[in-house]
């Protein structure tokens, strides 16, 4: 069964550094179903994750219509990116599984893990360069599914439980963030062991990272309220704080201009940060406790899930 909701969008004018004006519009999606990570479409249509619903979401930013396609008992999906294939592939913490939804039909497929690494705490997922989807599970696993043979292979991490945030670089390869054991990593595509790279700042909180057109890994480093880098040309580490107070790093999230993005839960917020410049330049949410989760995007456009208001966000630059 699907649900569908039409709605509209607000939308608001603010400036963005190194462009003359950015705008940014807000999507409701239906109450309570506290949307977790955003996916755009190749179609123009963005999926979301109705983590509250046990749903996968479709926005069509043109007419503001969505729907909600049920994902199965016990679901609570976290991740959701869109494939090499063009389908929006799940990491579903609930079920225990990595789905796929059929983006014509809407069938969901279903690749649950092994019975001896659940729950696992599914939280986000990456294609490497074979092909294969990498993820990680908070609970102290990541692993990978093979969609051509179904097989699904999990590696208890060495280092504990906090296994969060994952990204592929422009060649392939696969960094994690751990949240709990504050340090990135490198997974081995071969053998699936990680090499483990340690920030300067201690128990900063790496929470999610995102690859720039180089290669280099930026982090959001959640404790610490700053954004950071690595570079593994020369393994040096670089790291701004974050504008305010109180500033805590969530997500990040690098565009095709290599300009970074993060979202701030203490000033309530999208940032973008120009690595040139070094500034930042702030997008605060027109509604308290916004909480955006994840951000990803598309050339002149960065989305948002507003965990916190049940809606969308979207900064198109000019």
């Amino acid at each position: 069964m699907i649900f569908r909701l039409l709605v509209s969008a607000a939308l608001v004018l603010l400036p963005l550094a190194g462009a003359a004006a950015a705008e940014t519009a807000w999507y409701p999606v239906p109450e309570d179903s506290h949307p977790h990570d955003v996916a755009p479409a190749p179609d123009g249509t963005v999926w979301y994750t109705a983590q509250a619903q046990g749903a996968l979401g479709r926005l069509d930013p043109r007419t503001g219509r969505t729907e909600q396609i049920p994902l199965g008992e016990d679901s609570a999906p976290h991740g959701v990116i869109v494939g090499p294939d063009g389908a929006p592939w799940i990491t579903d913490g609930g079920r225990n599984a990595i789905l796929r939804v059929d983006p014509a039909s809407r069938a969901v497929q279903a690749w649950p893990l092994p019975d001896r690494y659940g729950p696992a705490n599914l939280n986000t997922a990456a294609f490497d360069q074979n092909g294969y989807l990498w993820f990680t599970g908070q609970n102290g696993v990541y692993g990978r599914l093979d969609p051509r043979s179904g097989a699904v292979q999990v590696f208890q991490d060495p280092d504990g439980p906090g296994p969060y945030g994952i990204t592929a670089t422009p060649s392939g390869e696969i960094y994690y963030a751990s949240l709990a054991g504050s340090h990135i990593a490198r997974i081995d595509l071969a053998t699936g062991r990680k090499t483990r790279i340690d920030p300067p700042t201690p128990s900063q909180g790496a929470r999610r990272v995102w690859s720039d057109s180089r290669g280099r890994i930026w982090v959001s480093e959640w404790n610490a309220g700053q954004v950071a880098v690595y570079d593994p040309a020369d393994e040096s580490w670089r790291s701004w704080r974050l504008p305010g107070s109180h500033p805590r790093a969530y997500a990040v999230y690098v565009d095709d201009r290599d300009v970074i993005w993060l979202s701030d839960f203490g000033a309530n917020a999208i940032l973008s940060f120009d690595p040139v410049s070094e500034t930042f330049t702030s997008f605060p949410s027109d509604r308290p406790n916004a909480a955006v989760r994840q951000l990803l995007g598309r050339p002149g456009e960065v989305w948002g899930a507003e965990s916190g208001t049940d809606r969308l966000v979207v900064i198109r630059t000019h």
